[in-house]
């Protein structure tokens, strides 16, 4: 191909086009794959006397904190659970905004048999 406008245009054209098709392709090889249950968060019990997951935090957890996002591989999603105290469960924000996709979630919960009903803003 002559190193033309047109001819780089065509090239990249072409790459596109590749990486479309790559696309699809892994889409079908992952359509036979079991989705994530949607409500894990639920399904796994938290107790109300576990400590803060916050390194160096020694308080009592009050709030589970899930946030479920896109891999960056793109192979599934990833879901991420942390059992927090009041103070830093209000630090906590969406850290995988880059892998929202569908699916996506992020919540927080007060632990059962804590009395919280919210963080501290």
């Amino acid at each position: 191909m002559a190193d033309t406008k047109k001819g780089r245009n065509k090239k990249s054209r072409n790459v596109e086009d590749r990486q479309r098709e790559r696309e699809v392709a892994e889409a079908r090889d992952r359509d036979d794959e079991a989705e994530p249950p949607q409500d894990a968060a639920d399904e796994t019990q938290y107790e109300a006397d576990e400590s803060c997951h916050r390194r160096g935090c020694s308080e009592q957890a009050a709030f589970v904190v899930v946030e479920r996002y896109q891999e960056e591989t793109g192979k599934g999603a990833v879901e991420a659970t942390a059992t927090l105290c009041r103070e830093h469960t209000a630090e906590e924000s969406p850290a995988n905004l880059e892998g929202v996709y569908a699916d996506y979630l992020f919540r927080v919960e007060a632990l059962p048999g804590t009395g919280d009903t919210e963080p501290e803003h």
